[in-house]
C-alpha cells in the first residue's frame, strides 16, 4: 500500500539521522517532505471512501460510504457485490425471526450495507477500530483477546451471528469461537463465517459450518482464497452448499 511505502520512507530517514548524530541532545527535526508524507498517512486513516454496488443489486445504484482500510488492523473491505450478496442472505435469513437480532463481529462493510438494505434490522457491530463508535448505541467495542469481555446484555441475544475474524490463525478463530458461543441465542442461531480457505477444517471442527459455493472477495486483492462458511442448509442461495470431497 502506498502509505506503508510512505511509512517505509520515512521510517529510512528516521534512521539514517539516528545513525548519523551520536550524543547529540537536539530534537530529531523531520524534513519537509517526511513530515508531509506522515501527515498524508494520518489523515488518510479517517478518509471516508464511497463506493457504488452493482445498479443491479441496490435500489436506485445508491452509494455507500466506508472509512479507509487501516493495514495495521488487517482491515480489507469486501467487494460491493460480495457485500451486497452477504447482507440480502442475512436479510432473507432475519424473516424467520421475530425481533431479529443480527451480530457483526470485525465485519463493519457488511454492517453498513445491512442498515442501507434494511434500516430497521437490529444489528450490533463487534470491533477493534474505535473509528466506529460513530455508530453510537450499535456498536460495540470487541478485541478477540478478550473473546468475552462484552457487555452482559448481549449475551445468548442474537438470531444471526456473522463473523469475519481478522487474522488467519488458528488462536484467532478459536477466540471468536468463544464470542460467537457468548452471543448465540441459545434456542435458534445462525452462522455465517468468511475466513480463509485455509481454515476449512478447523471452522468445520469448531464451528459444525461448511463452505457454500459462492465465494467472497475484497477490494483489495488477497493472495488468499477467502470462502464463505455457513451453518445451515441454504438451498439454492450462495450457490447451494459446496459438495464434500470423497476422502
Amino acid at each position: 500500500m502506498e502509505g506503508e511505502d510512505e511509512l517505509r520512507k520515512l521510517n529510512g530517514e528516521v534512521s539514517s539521522q539516528r545513525d548519523t548524530v551520536v550524543e547529540d541532545d537536539d530534537p530529531l527535526v523531520l524534513s519537509s517532505q517526511a513530515l508531509a508524507a506522515l501527515q498524508e498517512f494520518l489523515a488518510d486513516q479517517n478518509k471516508t471512501v464511497t463506493v457504488t454496488p452493482p445498479p443491479s443489486t441496490v435500489d436506485g445504484g445508491d452509494k455507500v460510504e466506508l472509512v479507509t482500510e487501516d493495514w495495521r488492523l488487517s482491515q480489507f473491505w469486501y467487494e460491493p457485490e460480495t457485500a451486497e450478496t452477504v447482507a440480502e442472505e442475512v436479510v432473507t435469513l432475519s424473516n424467520r425471526f421475530s425481533g431479529c437480532r443480527v451480530a457483526c463481529i470485525a465485519c463493519p462493510t457488511l454492517y453498513v450495507y445491512l442498515k442501507k438494505k434494511d434500516p430497521s434490522l437490529q444489528v450490533q457491530l463487534l470491533e477493534y477500530d474505535m473509528r466506529f463508535e460513530r455508530y453510537g448505541s450499535e456498536f460495540t467495542f470487541y478485541d478477540y483477546n478478550e473473546p468475552e469481555d462484552l457487555p452482559p446484555q448481549l449475551k445468548h441475544c442474537f438470531h444471526i451471528i456473522v463473523a469475519d475474524p481478522p487474522y488467519l490463525s488458528k488462536e484467532c478463530l478459536e477466540r471468536v469461537t468463544q464470542t460467537v458461543s457468548f452471543l448465540a441465542s441459545p434456542v435458534d442461531s445462525l452462522l455465517l463465517l468468511l475466513t480463509g480457505d485455509v481454515q476449512r477444517d478447523r471452522a468445520a471442527e469448531l464451528l459444525g459450518v461448511r463452505p457454500c459455493v459462492f465465494k467472497p472477495h475484497h477490494s483489495s486483492k488477497l493472495g488468499n482464497e477467502f470462502r464463505l462458511f455457513i451453518s445451515y442448509d441454504p438451498g439454492t442461495r450462495l450457490g447451494g452448499l459446496e459438495e464434500e470431497e470423497d476422502s
